[in-house]
């Protein structure tokens, strides 16, 4: 009896289990090569979502930079404030995408 990974929930079961105890997935007559390949498909749709991620950070990191360093500002205090929102969107789209990049990383090397 070994050990396996609930191809639904991804919790611990035993793989002579014909259910899964904590979600009541059904099992059947799966095999090891399907439990494998579903759980290729949801780390495949995992990095998906990462990637999509990834995307929104750069296009709020390059949105913050284009209005930080080319926008035109008024004078006064509503320039100041317009302008330390951009920098502060640029920060947040920067790091956002170097945790995305890391999350990746990761789940690669899984």
């Amino acid at each position: 009896m070994a050990i396996i990974n609930c191809p639904s929930c991804n919790k611990t079961i035993s793989d002579k289990a014909k259910s899964c105890s904590h979600c009541k997935h059904e099992f059947g007559d799966i095999s090891a090569e399907d439990i494998r390949r579903k759980a290729a498909a949801k780390r495949y749709k995992a990095m998906q979502k990462i990637q999509n991620q990834s995307m929104l950070a750069m296009l709020l990191f390059i949105i913050g930079c284009y209005f930080a360093f080319l926008g035109d500002f008024p004078a006064g205090k509503n320039g100041i404030l317009m302008y330390n929102a951009s920098i502060a969107i640029t920060i947040i789209g920067f790091i956002w995408y170097a945790i995305n990049r890391v999350r990746i990383t990761l789940i690669k090397r899984s």
